[in-house]
């Protein structure tokens, strides 16, 4: 394959930009909370979409692994995984991230985690979702524009 542009700031790996994410949610939470969405004993709710993020993170990662493909960004790809949780989502991983980070937010129950999400959202689709699809169709060509045009990107 050729060599793709990595763009500017993506060889920080995405766990860091979650981990970043999940303290500044908690930062927030402590240091500006503004307002309390929900009450105490439902935030005990965001439990259900952290361990869904983590479940869902944990089996695209096996199945990666499995295929003896590479799960770091813009490391070229041996096989296209399109079984398990990438027949709903075409980003499994990012998507249980984001779980988590709902979560989280769901847990704190405040609102100023919340504006940390988009934030998240926006740097991992820039930041390599695009470059890592745009790897896939060069190096998978129409196969990989099947597989897109059936499966959504987030859910």
């Amino acid at each position: 394959m050729s060599e793709v542009d990595v763009p500017r700031g993506a060889r920080v790996l995405p766990p860091v930009y979650f981990l970043v994410h999940l303290l500044a949610m908690a930062g927030l939470h402590l240091f500006l909370p503004v307002a309390r969405w929900i009450p105490r004993p439902l935030g005990y709710l965001g439990i259900v979409p952290a361990f869904a993020g983590v479940g869902l993170a944990i089996a695209a990662r096996m199945l990666f692994a499995r295929q003896g493909t590479t799960i770091r960004p813009f490391e070229e790809s041996s096989a296209l995984v399109v079984t398990g949780p990438y027949r709903l989502t075409r980003n499994p991983m990012y998507l249980g991230m984001t779980l988590v980070l709902i979560g989280e937010a769901v847990w704190l129950g405040t609102a100023t985690p919340w504006l940390v999400l988009p934030m998240f959202l926006w740097l991992i689709t820039t930041r390599f979702i695009r470059h890592e699809e745009a790897m896939l169709e060069q190096r998978f060509g129409a196969q990989y524009r099947e597989y897109k045009s059936g499966v959504r990107r987030w859910v």
